[in-house]
């Protein structure tokens, strides 16, 4: 500093000289992250594909080029400041190190999905996939925030030194705690469970509390089931591991459904069978393997038929079904009225023998 100078402004000057180190440095760590993570080719160095770009430049622009600052300011300052500064540094590094681990492990989920999608026919390894794949996510993504929870307090000389004496005395306290979150780690533990056994996947077809819809989301401690009239049922992930539960496309996504019909005892069987493979073959949600008529049961005044149809999935099925019933109900009122079922209450067309047929 000039010898005319104040002896007042010699810290001004040291702070201000010690301020443009670390911004220059600062700026320096970030023209290098540029340069490193180019949007298109430059020179040489590739470009890469734009989410891992952004997933990787921006904690790296806004978390560690200040860390670089703060380390150079840090070398220039007053010991006491200098160590403050460092121990902001490596909270913010702890910061921004948590911060691109889930960025990455967001963009490789968006990208295992993108090569699995779940809006296809056969989407059962797609589910299969995807199931497993957001519950691990979440469990990831939990780790990675307790982890870098832990290691910023572990940076502070109270937390990092607690004694034997003091875990002693916090014994009663940290029981209490456990019972707390009892309920939480049970449905992370489920979640983990679900994810490797798989009772239920991503847009399964299940029956749950009575309730026929679709698996929505699979989050860390419950279950989004989405039913057929766009009402969401949410349950406990131990709720899918303790009771009973009907899933639908367990396996694959084939099903079987009945129409069952009340008719006359003497409804033409062979009409109605004809008629419903003709229904079949014109109906786009049939998935051709089967198409079956067959008397299921008889009273004294009616027989009940059942027609067995077969679709892709669920939701076809349910619409083969419905026409399948229309189209059979009107077959048989159009072409065979006698058919349809009745209370009998005269006599009409009943053959007569024997003694009885004088009586008339």
């Amino acid at each position: 500093m000039p010898s005319g100078w104040p002896d007042w402004v010699a810290p001004f000057v040291a702070a201000a000289w010690t301020a443009a180190i670390g911004i220059a440095v600062a700026a320096a760590a970030a023209l290098t992250v540029r340069v490193l993570l180019p949007r298109r080719p430059w020179h040489g160095i590739p470009a890469l594909p734009e989410d891992l770009r952004l997933a990787l430049r921006r904690p790296l622009l806004r978390v560690f080029a200040p860390v670089a600052g703060l380390l150079a300011v840090a070398g220039d300052a007053a010991p006491a400041a200098a160590g403050a500064l460092r121990h902001a540094a490596l909270l913010l590094a702890i910061l921004g190190l948590a911060w691109l681990l889930l960025n990455l492990a967001a963009v490789a989920r968006e990208r295992i999905e993108r090569r699995h999608p779940v809006d296809v026919v056969d989407n059962l390894a797609a589910r299969t996939v995807q199931t497993q794949l957001r519950v691990l996510a979440q469990v990831v993504r939990i780790a990675v925030v307790v982890l870098a929870i832990a290691a910023a307090l572990m940076t502070f000389p109270g937390v990092r030194h607690v004694g034997a004496g003091l875990l002693a005395s916090a014994g009663l306290a940290g029981l209490a705690v456990a019972l707390a979150v009892k309920p939480v780690l049970s449905n992370v533990i489920a979640g983990l469970q679900i994810a490797l056994a798989q009772p239920i996947r991503i847009d399964d077809v299940v029956v749950v509390e009575g309730h026929w819809g679709r698996v929505e989301e699979i989050a860390t401690t419950y279950v989004v089931v989405k039913v057929w009239d766009e009402r969401r049922l949410v349950l406990p992930l131990t709720w899918f591991l303790e009771k009973p539960f009907e899933n639908w496309t367990r396996r694959n996504a084939q099903m079987l459904g009945t129409v069952l019909l009340w008719t006359d005892p003497g409804a033409p069987v062979d009409a109605l069978r004809a008629k419903l493979h003709a229904l079949c073959r014109e109906d786009p949600d049939w998935d051709g393997r089967v198409a079956e008529v067959q008397v299921v049961e008889t009273s004294e005044r009616a027989m009940q038929v059942r027609a067995l149809v077969s679709a892709a999935d669920a939701g076809r099925l349910w619409s083969l079904r419905c026409r399948v019933r229309e189209g059979l109900l009107a077959f048989v009122a159009r072409e065979h009225p006698y058919a349809m079922p009745r209370v009998r209450t005269d006599d009409a067309g009943v053959p007569r023998a024997g003694p009885l047929a004088t009586l008339g």
